[in-house]
C-alpha cells in the first residue's frame, strides 16, 4: 500500500523531528487505507472557521426540495487530490516498516483536512455555474422530478469537478440513481 501511495506521489520518504503512529483501517468497500493519529498535532493547530455544513440541516434541505430522484456524486480520493503546502509536511511524518514518510497530500486524520477540502470543492464548482446541488465535503448530491433531470445535472457537476482535476467515482453514481422517499 506505501509502495503505491509512494508511486502515486500522495507520500514520499522524509527525515522529520515528528512522526505520527499509523494504522491500517478497512474500508466498507473491502479495501484498506492508512490511516494516522494526528490528535497531538490536532491539538495544538490553531482553529479554522468551520465551513462544511451541518448534515441535519442539509437534510431539511433536500426533503424541502420535494424531489422524485436524486443522485450522490463520490469524489474519489478527495483528500489526495489536495496537496499539502511543502513547509508542513514535515508535521505529518510516519514511520511504516522502519521508514520514515511524510504525506504530499491531505492525510486523513488532521482536524483541518474535512474543512479544507470542502471549501476546495465548493470553489471549483462555483467558477464552473453548476446546476442547484448540496455538498457535504466530498459528496454532492443532485436532484429532480426525472431521472434524466438529475443524470444531466450530474454529468454537469461531473464536468465541472473532473476539470478542476479532481477523479470521480462513477460506478457509484450510477448505483445511487434513486426515486425519492420523502
Amino acid at each position: 500500500m506505501i509502495r503505491k501511495l509512494e508511486s502515486q506521489g500522495v507520500v514520499s520518504k522524509a527525515h522529520s523531528p515528528f512522526n505520527s503512529p499509523i494504522w491500517p483501517v478497512h474500508k466498507s468497500s473491502g479495501e484498506w487505507r492508512r490511516g494516522g493519529d494526528y490528535r497531538a498535532l490536532n491539538e495544538v493547530t490553531p482553529p479554522l472557521s468551520a465551513a462544511v455544513p451541518d448534515m441535519l440541516e442539509l437534510h431539511y434541505k433536500l426533503e424541502s426540495k420535494a424531489a422524485k430522484w436524486y443522485a450522490t456524486i463520490d469524489i474519489a480520493n478527495a483528500f489526495f487530490s489536495i496537496p499539502l503546502a511543502a513547509d508542513c509536511r514535515a508535521q505529518f511524518a510516519f514511520t511504516w516498516k522502519g521508514v520514515q514518510y511524510t504525506w504530499n497530500r491531505l492525510p486523513q486524520g488532521w482536524k483541518h483536512s474535512p474543512t479544507i477540502c470542502h471549501g476546495l470543492i465548493q470553489t471549483a464548482l462555483e467558477k464552473g455555474e453548476p446546476p442547484e446541488h448540496l455538498q457535504y465535503i466530498d459528496d454532492i448530491i443532485v436532484w429532480g422530478n426525472t431521472a434524466g433531470e438529475v443524470f444531466e445535472k450530474g454529468e454537469k457537476i461531473i464536468q465541472i469537478l473532473l476539470k478542476a482535476g479532481f477523479a470521480i467515482k462513477r460506478s457509484k453514481v450510477k448505483d445511487r440513481l434513486k426515486k425519492s422517499s420523502f
